[in-house]
């Protein structure tokens, strides 16, 4: 590897570290750290790589940091950017998990964390404000953002998304003639990661289903939501609350919160929640199976999305040549700015609606848009002030 490619994963391991507020407010730490600072892609690049990674089932900011790094450094550099983004959220979760089944057996009150979903609430708005800044540029994009936003927020379904991002493309794609036509169009798709990611799929349905081992069962839970997931983390919470907390009766609703809270609080894909819920679902096994449930939630939920990634970025570059894909990416980019928007709104309904917890959602806005405070030590004041008072 060269000089630059370590410099590229010291600065993958310095967001996993300190980007915290969800693949939101991660484009935008993206954005200062590798397209403002560091130059290893352009502006315009990282937005459609999100805006690919938004289509696509999985986790939109481990995704977007994969294709990075394998634009930069091809498939080595990329499996290592993956699990240098992916390990401290998780490692973090999972010992979350072994504390709170300690704190709940020792009765002890959990909260301190109270302060910290508000604190989201305000990354997540600013990150919505920057990304719609950044690619909303035409009355039709403005259209296309406000529609979305209604309909993902009232429209809960994780079809809803993929629907809102195609139909958005589409709008926009019919205007394809006002782009320059490019020529030497070569398509060539390797079919390998597909068939790969189908052959897990339908492999894990099997043999979880016919098996009674609880890890292969979780695998299956995972690796199936990672593939239908669209929209980021914030379609995963539910889907999860339903299929583990009402369904399976892997953990309570108290202890869901209380996870979804810490993840909130900490740096790194959001995903990571499905460690903590996999730790948590094995502590009948002891901390052995707990941490064995950690590395089955985890290898579940992030492996679809890789394998659909390491598809697609391969040919990538070739599809955007066609004018109809070029002209897509600003319907798609819009729609996505709207998800953002509506999600910020949703994140803040299972907060208790008080002055103060307002008051803290409109003071970390401010303080990111006006300050400079980086966001860890906007995180920790939150932590500290819930421990204090």
């Amino acid at each position: 590897m060269s000089l630059r490619h370590y410099i590229f994963l010291k600065d993958v391991l310095l967001l996993a570290l300190t980007a915290f507020g969800g693949p939101q407010a991660h484009i935008a730490m993206m954005l200062k750290l590798l397209v403002d600072k560091r130059r290893y892609i352009t502006e315009q690049e990282l937005i459609e790589l999100n805006a690919l990674c938004q289509i696509l089932p999985g986790p939109t900011s481990t995704q977007t940091i994969t294709a990075i790094g394998y634009k930069i450094g091809g498939p080595n550099l990329a499996y290592l950017a993956l699990l240098i983004w992916v390990l401290p959220a998780a490692t973090f979760m999972a010992i979350a998990g072994l504390g709170i089944s300690y704190l709940e057996e020792n009765n002890i009150s959990l909260q301190f964390l109270r302060y910290i979903q508000p604190m989201a609430v305000g990354f997540v708005a600013y990150a919505a404000y920057m990304i719609s800044a950044k690619v909303v540029h035409t009355k039709t994009a403005v259209t296309l953002l406000v529609i979305s936003a209604i309909l993902a927020y009232f429209f809960h379904s994780p079809w809803v998304f993929p629907a809102l991002l195609i139909a958005g493309g589409a709008v926009t794609a019919l205007r394809f003639r006002q782009h320059p036509e490019e020529k030497d169009k070569k398509l060539n798709v390797q079919w390998a990661n597909f068939i790969l990611y189908v052959a897990v799929f339908v492999g894990a349905a099997v043999i979880g289903g016919f098996t009674s081992s609880l890890p292969v069962r979780l695998f299956e839970n995972f690796y199936r939501n990672g593939s239908l997931v669209f929209g980021g983390g914030q379609v995963l919470i539910p889907l999860m609350y339903t299929e583990f907390v009402d369904f399976k009766n892997y953990l309570t609703g108290e202890e869901f919160l209380s996870g979804y809270a810490l993840v909130q609080a900490l740096p790194g894909p959001t995903f990571s929640f499905c460690t903590f819920i996999g730790n948590l679902a094995m502590r009948r096994f002891g901390i052995p199976g707990q941490l064995l449930g950690s590395f089955v939630a985890t290898v579940g939920i992030f492996l679809p999305g890789t394998f659909l990634i390491f598809f697609v970025i391969r040919f990538w570059d070739e599809l955007k040549k066609y004018r109809v894909v070029r002209a897509s990416l600003e319907g798609i980019s819009a729609v996505s700015s709207g998800m953002v928007t509506a999600a910020a709104i949703q994140l803040y309904h299972p907060i208790e609606n008080t002055p103060l917890n307002f008051g803290i959602v409109v003071a970390t806005f401010c303080l990111l848009m006006f300050t400079k405070v980086p966001a860890p030590l906007l995180i920790l004041t939150g932590l500290l002030l819930g421990f204090v008072l």
